[in-house]
Parts: C-alpha cells; sequence; structure tokens
C-alpha cells in the first residue's frame, strides 16, 4: 500500500523562506529512517506557488486554462510530500506520525492519503495490462 504524506504549506513556506539547519537535520533523520525500514519512495519539498501554474479545465471537453502563481490560501496547498510504500495504513500512521514538524514554530499540518493503485481503479483487463506495461516501462527507464 502506498500512501503519501502532503506537507500543507505556511505563510513562510510560501514567502520562500528555508528551514532550518535543525529542521534540514530532522527531516534527514526521518529520512533515513524510512530507507532503512525500506518504506520510501519519494520525498521532496515544493517551491512556493509564485512559482506555480494551476491549470483548470472549466468545461468537459473545453480547452484548459493556465494560471500563474501565486496563489491564496497558504494552508491550501502543499509545500512538500514524502511517499511511502507500508503494510497497513496503521503502519502509515505510525510513520506519519514521526515526521518532524515540518515548518517548525509548531505549524506544520501534514495530510495522509493513500494512494490508488491501478488495480483500484481498472476492471478492464486490457487496460489494467496496458497500465502494467507503461509502470514496468517506466521502472526500465530509471535503471538506464
Amino acid at each position: 500500500m502506498r500512501f503519501m504524506l502532503i506537507v500543507k504549506a505556511t505563510t513562510d513556506s510560501e514567502a520562500g523562506v528555508i528551514p532550518s539547519q535543525d529542521l534540514i537535520d530532522a527531516m534527514q533523520k526521518y529520512n533515513e529512517e524510512l530507507v532503512k525500514a525500506g518504506v520510501l519512495l519519494a520525498a521532496d519539498g515544493l517551491q512556493p506557488s509564485t512559482n506555480a501554474i494551476r491549470i483548470s479545465y472549466p468545461e468537459p471537453g473545453g480547452k484548459p486554462k493556465m494560471m500563474d502563481g501565486p496563489f491564496t490560501e497558504a494552508k491550501e496547498l502543499i509545500a512538500g510530500y514524502t511517499l511511502i510504500e507500508v503494510k497497513s495504513r496503521e503502519e502509515a500512521i505510525e510513520w506519519a506520525l514521526r515526521m518532524p514538524d515540518p515548518h517548525g514554530f509548531g505549524q506544520g499540518e501534514i495530510e495522509l492519503r493513500q494512494v490508488f493503485e491501478a488495480e483500484d481503479l481498472m476492471e478492464n483487463p486490457e487496460t489494467l495490462a496496458k497500465e502494467t506495461a507503461l509502470r514496468k516501462q517506466v521502472n526500465e527507464q530509471k535503471k538506464a
């Protein structure tokens, strides 16, 4: 089971304030623990929404609409993520509870969401086989 720990943005992260060295050290230690446990798939911080582009689809079948950042309501934005693969929801919760306050100063908020697996979304065997082949191709490209 894959889970994403979504780190919510704050006014500081949206202002581009770089985390303190203590916080970077704490996050590195946490990531090292995830690696040692064999559950870490990815972990990255995101730049502020001033560098972002939002693409929306206002009409079914219509042309996509682009809007440059920054976007309002920092608490609704994402500042980073950690993607883990674990055996259960309970294990994912345990790892999420171990994550240091991602912004320090008691402002951090993490949202834990389970990732859909292809099998959860696709009933058609042909479609599932195509998706499996695509994922295999991506993994092979990463190794090359």
